[in-house]
């Protein structure tokens, strides 16, 4: 691996880290960080993705309620993605949310590492991923953590105290606000998402009520030759619904018609897009569409992605409304704990996860009999 990227010793080994302040400075992209030709081919057209106003639906304004539905479901079959503007998430818990984590994120090397992610845990900091993978490495940061309300104790507030101390007390008030009321919109997404599949208008609502979702907070340090490398590689999130706020340095690009296109960025809307897992949950007939996130030479770019996800272990099976018109099932029953480990030990997200997981779950499940 290049020196720049660090080898330290803990208390399980050695693991690796990157100090992105050195990072922006490097002339020349280190190998690690280069991504193939056709990953990084360029974006030059926006993408068609609606933008919802919301405040219909929310206030129980039925006409609005249709309309809102049919721009996601043609969203949806399309390619998964769109906006939602006066969604009911204060802008204000937005920028505070952006403050606590810039204070994280220029923290010294060594003081974000006592929160650094293991191989275990799903949660903490990772710098590009090197302790995980060594090669095509993703230009970022990250800082993930858990959320559900199904305990009294602020989950989240807890995470900040109990791994960062109490300094970190308000960035994690903060973010439990944050989570909080991205969950309530999360929840009210999937009955939209319900209406528009001419299902049950609770059913997938109810479905992901009780379930721990994963927040994540992406720091994209300017790159020098960002036409060599990639914030995030092209992928599709293995989870249900991704709720994202990116800041207005923009990319976040998508796949759709053969070709990459680019997400504008709004400060009053929130990116919406389908993952696997509902992908799976609606039969295929919503795609989770391939995205990635490129670097910028001159600015920093942020982003904050909560991704809903169901308790781990419900069934992931289409509601028979749906079977029923269509008669065929496109996939196994599988919970969302099978699709996670998939993707933590085996298996480098892509465009390709929810098939090669289907081919692995079922001969998984062949060799048990």
């Amino acid at each position: 691996m290049d020196s720049i990227v660090a080898s330290a010793l803990n208390m399980g080994g050695t693991s690796s880290f990157f100090d992105s302040s050195l990072l922006q400075k490097q002339q020349c992209v280190p190998m690690s960080f280069i991504w193939p030709e056709e990953s990084i081919a360029e974006a030059h057209q926006e993408l068609q993705a609606p933008v919802v106003d919301l405040a219909g639906f929310l206030r129980g304004d039925e006409q609005a309620t249709k309309r809102a539905a049919k721009l996601v479901r043609e969203a949806c079959v399309a390619h998964g993605f769109f906006q939602v503007i006066n969604h009911g998430v204060d802008s204000q818990l937005i920028l505070e949310a952006y403050d606590q984590m810039d204070t994280f994120f220029k923290l010294p090397v060594h003081e974000k590492l006592r929160v650094r992610k293991t191989s275990q845990s799903m949660w903490g900091y990772s710098g590009a991923h090197a302790g995980r993978f060594s090669s095509k490495l993703p230009w970022k940061e990250t800082l993930s953590f858990p959320y559900h309300d199904n305990i009294p104790e602020p989950i989240v507030t807890n995470y900040f105290n109990s791994t960062l101390g109490k300094d970190f007390e308000l960035t994690g008030m903060v973010f439990q606000k944050y989570c909080r009321a991205m969950k309530e919109l999360g929840l009210k997404l999937m009955e939209l998402l319900g209406i528009s599949l001419g299902v049950e208008r609770l059913h997938y609502k109810n479905f992901f009520e009780d379930g721990c979702s994963i927040m994540r907070c992406n720091y994209y340090p300017s790159c020098q030759q960002p036409s060599l490398a990639l914030g995030t590689g092209p992928h599709c999130d293995p989870t249900s619904l991704t709720i994202l706020h990116q800041d207005q340095v923009g990319g976040l690009h998508v796949f759709s018609d053969e070709n990459w296109h680019t997400i504008r960025p709004r400060p009053d809307a929130l990116v919406i897009n389908i993952g696997d897992t509902f992908t799976a949950l609606s039969n295929g007939r919503y795609k989770s569409c391939l995205h990635r996130a490129v670097v910028n030479r001159y600015k920093e770019r942020r982003s904050l992605a909560f991704f809903l996800c169901p308790k781990k272990d419900k069934v992931v099976r289409p509601p028979e409304d749906i079977l029923l018109r269509e008669g065929t099932r496109k996939y196994p029953d599988f919970t969302w704990s099978d699709l996670l480990e998939f993707t933590q030990k085996y298996y480098r997200a892509d465009e390709a996860t929810l098939q090669n997981f289907t081919k692995w779950l079922l001969s998984s499940k062949l060799q048990t009999f």
